[in-house]
This record gives C-alpha cells, structure tokens and sequence, in this order.
C-alpha cells in the first residue's frame, strides 16, 4: 500500500509524526503539550458512531408502527426514512471543515450533544413532518460527530500502522450500529421508547467526551467559509429533496425546480471556493485520483447498499408476514457479518490495497443481492441468507476501507474534511438509493415481488458502476 497519507501540507518528519503530543502542538501552534489518549478516543468516537448508526437504522424495522402512529401516507413514507440522511447529506462537509479549522473536539462533542437531544424529540413527535424535522436535526448532528471523528482518529494515532487499525475499528462500528439498530428496535416495546434509549445513550457519551478528548485542528486558522457551507447545505438539500418527491412524478415543475436550484448553488458554491482563503474544500483535489476513488465509493455504497437496504427489512416484513425481531434477526446475518468482517479487514492490508478491498466489497454486494432473486415470490425467507451472507462480507470490506481511504485522500491537516466529502456523497446516495428503491417496487408491474427483483437487479448494477468507478480512478504510472 502507498504512503497512508500525503502530508503535503505539514512538512513534519516521521519522529514528529509519531509523536502525538508534538503533533497536538503543531495542529494548534501556541498551545502547550496536551496529554493525548489514543485508547479512550478510539473508544468514544466508536461508540458515539455506533449510536450515529443505529439512530440512523431505527426505522428499518419499525417504520410500519411509525407510519400508523403519525398517520403518514404511502407516498411520505420515505421522508421518514430520509429525513437523517439528508441531514447528514447536507451538513457532512460544513461540519468536516468546521472541525478542521476551529476544533475536532468541539465539534464533535457539540455533535454528540444535539444526536441525543434531537433522538429525545424524535420520540415525542406526533406528526410526519416533526418526525421528519427531528430525524434531519439527528443528521446534521450526526454529521458533526461523524466528520470530526475521523479528524480526532487521524490526531490521536498519527503512524500508518495506528491509524489502519484505528479506522478499521472505527469502520467496524458503524456496522455494529447498523447491526444492533434494528435487533434493538424490534426488542423493545414501542418506536418511541426506542428513541428515549438511544438519546439518553448519546448524552452520556457526550459527557464522556468532554472529559477524555483532546482539542485538535488545521494550522491554517481563518474565518468560516460562511458563503460555502449556506450555498452546499442548500444545495444538498435541495437535491435529495428533489429525488425524494420525484418518485411521485419526475416531470413535475417542484422537482424540475428543485434539480435546477441544485445546479445554480453547486455553481455559487464553486465561485465561492475559488474566492475564499479557508474554502472548505479545495477543488484542486477533484483533480486527484485518490480523492475521486474515495468519492465514488462513498456515492455508489450510499446508492447501492444503504438505499437498498434501508428498505428490504420493511418490504421483507410487509410481504412475508415477519415480525420486526425475525426481520432483525434476519437482517443481522447481513449486519453482524458486516461488522466482523470490517473488524479484521485491517489484516487484508499487507495483501489486498484499501482500493482492490473497496472493488471486492462491491462486487460481493452485487453477487449476493443477485442471489436473493426470487424469494418473495417463493414466499421463503430461507432463499435470503445466502445472498445476505455475501452481501454482508461485502458491505464489511467497504465498511473498513471506506474510512482509511477518505483520509488517505487528503493531506493530513484537511482528515475531517476528506472524511466529510466522502460520507456526504455516502448519504446523499443513500436518499437517491432509497427514492429510487421505493420508486422500482411501486412502479414496477406484477406485484412487490417483481418489483424487488428489478430493485435487487439495479443495486446488483449500481454496485458494479461503483467497483469499475473506483478502479478506473488510480494513479497512473
């Protein structure tokens, strides 16, 4: 594997690199040595992910009592599933930069603080669109803890063998939380119980934090890029807006509207990085292959896999008459074996490169969501594991080599805003999945099962596009 990051911006020698307290100092010159504590960072920013995670998942089994309980229609449906990634979607790179330059704890921490609150309204609301407002407020703050927490790692463990490790774990948390979501939503008695649980949970990390992190930044300082995060924010929104309502109609004139209101704040956005000094990110990096591969591999993991299976369990348990614990304990065989494999991929690294992992991950995917053909209309869940088995070893390889390459793409000082680029493309692909999932299943002839089938086929496709994606992104020579 090539150097784990190019630090084009620091000019630190290898013993200054090992060093973590020189390294505090020189991401925030005028400060004293400050005691870091690798085991403990790792230890919270895993734990506050997971819950990230798991809040993100909650509905997966638990969105036909949701829907029943705030009497949402079919068609808004979706909103309750998409409302935490589009938060995350149109926050993820403002919250990366803010780290970066103003504090990777602070953000973090204030990050965590807002999940658990905004998780405690979510189990108060009594309307789809307070649900809603609630779930996206979960993803903004999810975005603040998600960005900075690979900038506190890329700190903490500042040696390329740390660092694999650190990452790996950290990746295999957010399958954990993605495995333990759904099984503890379908364990306890009611949705909004499930909330009041994971709120109280994300306090307490949160208070953990503010006593075991160590403050770190960019040496470059600056004010925030104010005219960049307003222009990117609502550009994210806009998008993920437009593909959610689009599945009712992709020739109406909201949806045209808002399609064209992205593109005009994408280009505000660009014009706005171009003239600041502290832009939030450099567009020089879109000229970087690793930058590119690591984007096309958060964009294509959001829309192949997440999409897909943010939807599959309600589908699976709408159609083959389970319970939401049988869909968790289903859905954990895929899940629990993303998280183990994410675990130990970190032992791959000396033979398979972080971009061969995230090619192998995709195509497991797709060969794994090929073999769940036909099990609707067979009628048996039985059909389903086979393909969750490969599908699930997939996801873990992307799940591990996703973190590791974001800050791989990056020079060292910019890792939280690498980390932000890569999960929003990451999240805004996972609104276009699930839209765009729901959208194949309704307006699929022949019934849900001929529906799931052509879903399955597409993410079968999507995750292929993705693999030949990230590999045609490479250095040259």
């Amino acid at each position: 594997m090539s150097g784990f990051i190019e630090r084009t911006d620091t000019g630190a020698s290898d013993t200054a690199a090992a060093d973590p307290q020189r390294t505090a100092q020189a991401a925030d010159p005028g400060a004293g040595p400050t005691p870091v504590h690798p085991a403990a960072t790792l230890a919270v920013t895993s734990g506050a992910t997971a819950l990230a995670l798991m809040a993100y998942t909650a509905p997966a089994v638990t969105l036909v009592d949701t829907a029943a309980s705030l009497h949402t229609s079919p068609s808004a449906q979706a909103w309750l599933i998409n409302g935490t990634p589009l938060g995350l979607a149109a926050a993820l790179l403002v919250a990366g930069s803010l780290a970066d330059d103003h504090g990777r704890r602070r953000i973090f921490v204030a990050g965590t603080l807002a999940l658990g609150l905004t998780t405690l309204l979510g189990a108060f609301a009594t309307t789809t669109w307070q649900f809603t407002l609630a779930r996206f407020a979960q993803g903004a703050a999810s975005a603040a803890l998600l960005a900075s927490s690979l900038g506190l790692l890329a700190h903490a463990f500042p040696s390329p063998r740390g660092r694999l490790r650190a990452t790996g774990v950290w990746g295999a948390c957010i399958s954990a939380g993605i495995a333990v979501g759904p099984v503890l939503s379908g364990a306890l008695p009611g949705w909004r119980l499930v909330y009041g649980v994971l709120g109280v949970a994300t306090l307490l990390v949160a208070a953990v934090g503010t006593r075991t992190l160590t403050e770190s930044r960019s040496p470059r300082g600056g004010r925030p890029d104010l005219l960049g995060a307003a222009t990117f924010g609502a550009a994210q929104v806009a998008l993920v807006a437009a593909l959610t309502l689009g599945r009712d109609g992709w020739l109406r004139p909201s949806v045209g509207l808002l399609f064209l209101a992205t593109v005009v704040l994408l280009a505000l956005f660009a014009a706005a990085e171009r003239r600041t000094a502290t832009p939030m990110i450099d567009l020089s990096l879109l000229r970087s292959p690793r930058f590119l591969a690591s984007s096309a591999g958060g964009l294509f993991t959001g829309l192949a896999v997440i999409g897909l299976f943010s939807f599959l369990p309600t589908l699976y348990q709408q159609t083959l008459g389970l319970s939401p614990m049988d869909v968790a304990w289903l859905f954990l065989l895929w899940s629990g074996l993303s998280f183990a494999v994410a675990l130990q991929a970190r032992r791959l690294a000396g033979r398979l490169p972080t971009r061969a992992q995230l090619v192998l991950g995709f195509a497991l995917h797709a060969v794994g969501v090929l073999a769940m053909l036909g099990a609707l209309d067979a009628g048996s869940w039985r059909r389903l594991l086979p393909g969750l088995i490969l599908a699930g070893v997939g996801s873990g390889l992307l799940n591990a080599a996703l973190p590791l390459l974001a800050v791989e793409s990056v020079p060292a000082a910019r890792a939280a805003m690498g980390s932000g680029a890569q999960q929003t493309l990451r999240y805004v692909g996972s609104c276009a999945g699930v839209a765009l999932t729901i959208a194949i299943v309704a307006g699929t002839g022949g019934g849900p099962a001929r529906g799931t089938d052509v879903a399955l086929a597409v993410s079968a496709g999507l995750a292929l596009v993705g693999a030949a994606g990230v590999w045609a992104f490479r250095e040259r020579g």
